[in-house]
């Protein structure tokens, strides 16, 4: 049984284990040799690693790897730019015969994904606007099947089996407590923004049924989600006979809430439902990356640094709080 985790191994550390192959390619270095490139996990995280000057005679073998087959490696752990590293010394597929139990090598959310849909379909069913509640209960019985494991990102935030419900869920716990203390907010509008912002990550990632996805499609690296899910509103609006303004805003919302044009909105929010979208979207983001770098980091030490947090190292509190 697997013994050795990502969460767990330290620099200098030699770790013979199996991981999952999350990407593979052979590349040229510098010094125009041949190197293997590889992105392995397990449950608790991701870990980039090397294996230097491969030879002619090993890429045959290193041919048949694809991403999501399991593989074990003999490995130092480096660091390279604040970062834990494998510099792979051997490498192996699975054995039919090898004690492997795949639940150890998918990173998938902390909830039972039936439990998380059933939660953000109730609160679509309880909307008070009717097409606000036509339009949610239609996108969600529509794309149950994906939702049960599709992750909300490739990598970084909620990258894990039905990670995207995930974070719709947190989103619409937040966001109901937001309208709370600012009243003047339409809830509805709210919570339809968040169910629907980031609906259309089901077609702009590629995801197998662990929820490891290997990439993005055609139209997602064309024209990306916000594109995408202004078009599918556009088309269920008018199939739904939507008020014009109502679908128009519904629209604004999808297209405004990365908020910066070199994040993919050429529109800032334009009313206070689309900006609390925004910070509901990128409090959940940044809550999790930083759950996740701390989950790996000793009581009183700082994490690896986190690029996805403008390259911070986090600190995690020996003692405040026990």
């Amino acid at each position: 049984m697997k013994e050795v985790y990502i969460a767990n191994i330290r620099t200098a550390q030699e770790v013979t284990e199996f991981f999952m192959v999350k990407s593979i390619a052979v590349k040229i270095g510098a010094n125009k040799k041949q190197y293997l490139d590889l992105m392995l996990g397990d449950k608790t995280g991701e870990i980039s690693g090397k294996k230097w000057d491969v030879s002619d005679e090993e890429l045959p073998s290193l041919s048949k790897i694809k991403e999501g087959d399991i593989i074990k490696i003999r490995a130092a752990v480096t660091e390279w730019n604040g970062l834990k590293q494998f510099r792979v010394m051997r490498i192996r597929q699975r054995a039919t015969n090898d004690p492997v139990d795949i639940s150890d090598f998918i990173k998938a959310a902390p909830e039972k994904p039936e439990e998380m849909y059933a939660y953000i379909l109730e609160k679509a069913e309880n909307f008070q606007d009717e097409d606000l509640k036509k339009l949610c209960v239609k996108m969600l019985t529509e794309n149950k099947e994906k939702l049960m494991y599709y992750p909300a990102a490739q990598k970084n935030h909620h990258a894990e089996m039905a990670g995207l419900l995930y974070h719709i869920k947190r989103m619409l716990m937040n966001g109901e407590r937001m309208c709370q203390v600012y009243t003047m907010l339409n809830q509805d509008l709210v919570l339809a923004g968040v169910i629907l912002h980031d609906m259309e990550k089901l077609n702009e990632i590629e995801s197998n049924e662990l929820g490891i996805s290997s990439g993005y499609s055609f139209e997602g690296q064309m024209l990306g989600h916000l594109i995408q899910g202004v078009k599918t509103l556009d088309r269920l609006t008018t199939e739904l006979n939507f008020p014009k303004e109502k679908a128009i805003m519904l629209e604004h919302m999808i297209l405004s809430h990365h908020y910066e044009p070199e994040f993919g909105s050429p529109k800032k929010p334009l009313f206070p439902e689309a900006e609390i979208l925004h910070y509901l979207d990128i409090i959940d983001a940044r809550m999790y990356d930083m759950q996740d770098a701390l989950d790996k980091t000793d009581p009183g030490e700082f994490s690896e640094r986190v690029w996805t947090l403008d390259n911070r190292r986090l600190y995690k509190p020996g003692s405040v709080g026990k």
